[in-house]
């Protein structure tokens, strides 16, 4: 039985290698430019909903283009992802944090991570700015969940080979993966632009809003010129609510930078701002890679107590928020995360780019 042609197919286009005499030794006119082209050809970069101006600016970056998908919600909230394009045996980074709202953007991401597993592609990496739920790391009273640990296991099962994430809430998040992590920090970005101000280092004391954070900050005040660090301590008596204690360390006649991993209700950073002031400190910077801002975030921010609120844009802004804020500064992480995607498709180092941060 003779099988029919395929579509768009000549059989005079095949030919063998005579010199070689090997039969295996197939010719197929524009496949040999096919070999040739450079690798990055096999890497396709996808966004989800969660932050598409931040993926443009990535793709901006790396001299590529989104690829193409589709991303429909249906009338019961259920979510349908297509890809727009073949992807057999190339290598994928899905752009999508997990910000408000995270359970939409969430499942959004594990979507699109089945619909790249079910297409073939070769690997699949989750480029994830904003990681939601890593704040339920760890268990603070009994019968609490760990949704970290949960929702690591969800991306991990999804199908997901490799996961790039910034600024973890907490650095053992990393453990709860059972795929390769690399894990970035924003630092270097907010480092760059207080180096633009020109203001002079010795001005600057570091300060911890809690003792969990001290060393985010301490290894912050090492790269600003070894800043003298000053520790905020607190007592929290719930979710979100936070009470400042006491001041350890000395901001008089300073300008205390206040270094933190987010800002949710900002309720943490206006009490110690208040407490930095009475201290005699001449003017108080907040600085955060995450700006999640639930209410009343804006309200406490935008008060007299804040010089400026520096932020990134690792989750999508609201113009509102930008325009009755006028302290605020977001900055653009997507030539740090592009040069990161960069390096984990070429297999070189990431851990040089943390390098030049600590």
């Amino acid at each position: 039985v003779r099988a029919p042609p395929l579509s768009g197919f000549n059989a005079h286009d095949f030919s063998v290698d005579m010199k070689s005499g090997d039969p295996s030794q197939l010719y197929l006119p524009g496949l040999s430019q096919d070999l040739n082209t450079p690798n990055r050809t096999r890497m396709r970069l996808f966004s989800g909903t969660g932050n598409p101006a931040l993926s443009e600016e990535i793709a901006m970056y790396m001299g590529v283009e989104l690829s193409p998908v589709t991303i429909k919600r249906f009338a019961d909230g259920e979510i349908y992802v297509q890809l727009g394009e073949s992807i057999r045996g190339c290598d994928v980074f899905i752009v999508q944090p997990t910000c408000p709202p995270v359970n939409d953007n969430l499942m959004e991401l594990l979507i699109m991570i089945d619909a790249c597993r079910r297409a073939s592609a070769r690997s699949i990496t989750a480029v994830i700015p904003y990681f939601g739920y890593a704040r339920a790391d760890r268990k603070a009273s009994g019968r609490e969940s760990i949704a970290a640990k949960l929702t690591s296991n969800l991306i991990t099962e999804a199908g997901a080979d490799r996961v790039l994430v910034l600024d973890l809430h907490s650095g053992q998040g990393v453990g709860y993966f059972d795929i390769p992590v690399d894990l970035i920090y924003g630092q270097c970005v907010v480092l760059d632009y207080l180096a633009s101000k020109g203001t002079g280092v010795d001005d600057y004391v570091v300060v911890s809003p809690d003792v969990g954070g001290v060393a985010r900050a301490r290894q912050f005040a090492k790269k600003l010129n070894d800043a003298p660090l000053a520790i905020i301590d607190k007592r929290r008596h719930a979710h979100n609510q936070a009470k400042v204690m006491n001041l350890i360390g000395d901001v008089e006649g300073k300008i205390a930078i206040m270094v933190d991993d987010m800002i949710d209700t900002a309720g943490t950073l206006s009490s110690g701002a208040e407490v930095l002031h009475q201290k005699g400190a001449k003017a108080v910077i907040a600085c955060a890679t995450h700006a999640v801002f639930s209410p009343p975030a804006v309200e406490r921010l935008s008060s007299n107590l804040f010089q400026e609120v520096i932020v990134t844009n690792t989750m999508p802004l609201t113009h509102e928020n930008k325009k009755v804020f006028p302290q605020l500064t977001v900055l653009s992480v997507a030539n740090l995360l592009g040069e990161t995607i960069w390096r984990v498709y070429n297999d070189s180092s990431v851990q040089s780019i943390n390098g030049m941060n600590q």
